[in-house]
């Protein structure tokens, strides 16, 4: 390996120690935020009926755009306050790390839109009730990846939304819908009981233990 290269990955690695405090502060208001916004998404396309498989995923995908800018604004105003830079070496590392699965779970949401109405079984309409499962998945895999460059809570939390992600197919498919598919407005629910409560909970844990357990 290169001296220079080396070395610049030992100055990231270092930076990224001493930040972890700074980062796990960070998250709090980012999980919070991100819960609360699940929520109220959850609940909106729940009562609006937003049944349709153009429309979960237009909305959705909507809602993540929302919820990432929002998250990204909390970031930067507490970077700017601690006087730190925003895009700096260690935080693209981060940025590296999650987008593979990010933007994988972006292509199938967008390969998920039918091109015509069809109630075929087989179609678009059917397989878009595994798209909650997937993005669970995917998004696991992001944030346990980030959980390598922040305290190890993130890790966790990566861990149960891969775990739901599995396990939620068998739970609707061989449960009450076994043989047909479920209410796409049913999954409104289940995206708010989970991207929502997932990250409100674990923001709750962070502003609870925050003073007392730096590295969860």
């Amino acid at each position: 390996m290169d001296d220079t290269v080396a070395a610049e990955n030992l100055r990231v690695i270092r930076t990224l120690m001493e930040r972890s405090a700074l980062y796990r502060r960070a998250l709090a208001p980012v999980s919070l935020t991100t819960g609360g916004l699940g929520l109220v998404a959850g609940a909106v396309g729940w009562f609006l009926g937003l049944g349709s498989v153009d429309g979960f995923v237009g909305f959705w995908m909507a809602t993540a755009v929302l919820v990432s800018a929002v998250s990204l604004l909390i970031v930067r105003r507490q970077a700017l306050g601690d006087r730190e830079s925003f895009w700096s070496p260690p935080t693209r590392r981060v940025a590296e790390a999650i987008l593979p699965p990010l933007v994988s779970g972006l292509v199938l949401g967008l390969l998920a839109l039918p091109p015509g109405k069809s109630d075929r079984p087989g179609s678009p309409s059917d397989l878009a009730w595994w798209l909650p499962s997937i993005w669970m998945v995917l998004y696991g895999c992001a944030i346990h990846a980030a959980g390598f460059f922040v305290p190890r809570g993130m890790r966790r939390l990566g861990w149960i939304f891969v775990a739901t992600g599995c396990v939620l197919p068998a739970l609707i498919h061989l449960g009450p819908f076994s043989g047909k598919t479920p209410p796409m407005t049913g999954a409104h629910l289940v995206m708010a009981a989970t991207f929502g409560g997932f990250h409100l909970a674990y923001g709750l844990y962070l502003a609870l233990t925050e003073t007392r357990n730096p590295d969860a």
